[in-house]
């Protein structure tokens, strides 16, 4: 009786292995077979109301592909959020662009080493709304993959093809700065200036930031990023949090740090003194400033 037992644990545990080895193998495979590539990844289109303008982007199924895939197309709205991230989702007035858009086609098959041109449209209606649409052509690969005749598994990858659009008419490009700051005392990390800033206007644009990081008592910079200031990209109706780091910020020292943040014609700017001190090192000095105190109050015991 144990005998059986032992015997069909083992062959239970052969199949499961060899399941498992097949699924992973297949896996693999799909990884291998699962990556395709679009151009351009995004594109700025100008658009004129009651005028149909046109765009084409490329899909390409790479040579160390194995087998053809099959995609489809569909349209999705888009949005940017808090931490700069694409997010698809409907953003009101903004997103209008979604039902202008007609694809030349919706699905097809690609070839290994081979590329394929997509066409679309997009009828801008006659009342359309001066200033920014988005809108994003999601492209959906169908990828499946085949070991022998056991396992025969099926996943989904999704590219996305961005569109940014401007409505000819009148455009107001208005924002609003906030929260701009730079921690005064660090324990560790780099120097890093924050700002919040909103796009008030009705098309997107970026904001400049620059830090600057001189020596306490000196003019000299230690650190600037003013030839190539960071930018934040900031769509119409949101809001986008920015951030300016100096990378090589030293684990000790003290800093005259200035950060000035830009956008369509509002400017902010902080200017402090930045102490960077280590935990062990703020430890250290308190046990030395403890036994100072120490000495001092026994000194005037043996005194009295």
């Amino acid at each position: 009786m144990i005998n059986q037992i032992k015997r069909k644990l083992i062959i239970a545990f052969t199949v499961l292995s060899l399941v498992a080895w097949n699924f992973l193998s297949c896996t693999q495979v799909m990884a291998k077979n699962s990556s395709f590539r679009i151009s351009p990844m995004y594109q700025n289109i100008s658009l004129i109301p009651g005028e149909i303008s046109y765009g084409t982007f490329v899909i390409t199924n790479p040579a160390d592909n194995e087998t053809n895939f099959h995609y489809t197309l569909y349209i999705q709205p888009f949005t940017a959020k808090d931490d700069d991230d694409v997010v698809f989702e409907n953003n009101g007035d903004y997103n209008q662009i979604v039902d202008w858009i007609t694809l030349e086609k919706e699905s097809g098959d690609i070839a290994p080493n081979a590329s394929e041109e997509i066409e679309f449209n997009i009828a801008t209606p006659a009342d359309a709304p001066a200033g920014g649409q988005y809108a994003a052509i999601m492209i959906r690969q169908e990828a499946t993959g085949t070991i022998g005749d056991a396992v025969n598994l099926q996943q989904n990858y999704e590219i996305s093809h961005l569109i940014y659009a401007d409505v000819a008419g009148e455009t107001v490009r208005k924002g609003e700065i906030s929260d701009v700051n730079v921690n005064s005392f660090l324990f560790s990390g780099n120097i890093t200036g924050t700002s919040k800033i909103k796009n008030v206007g009705n098309v997107h644009s970026r904001a400049s930031h620059t830090l600057q990081v001189f020596p306490l008592f000196s003019d000299e910079e230690i650190y600037t990023n003013e030839e190539n200031p960071d930018s934040t990209f900031i769509m119409p109706g949101t809001t986008q949090i920015a951030n300016t780091s100096w990378d090589s910020t030293p684990s000790i020292g003290i800093f005259h740090v200035i950060y000035n943040v830009e956008f369509e014609g509002v400017n902010q700017k902080v200017d402090k003194m930045v102490i960077v001190c280590p935990l062990w090192l703020l430890f250290i000095i308190a046990v030395i400033i403890f036994l100072i105190i120490f000495k001092i109050l026994s000194g005037k015991k043996e005194n009295k």
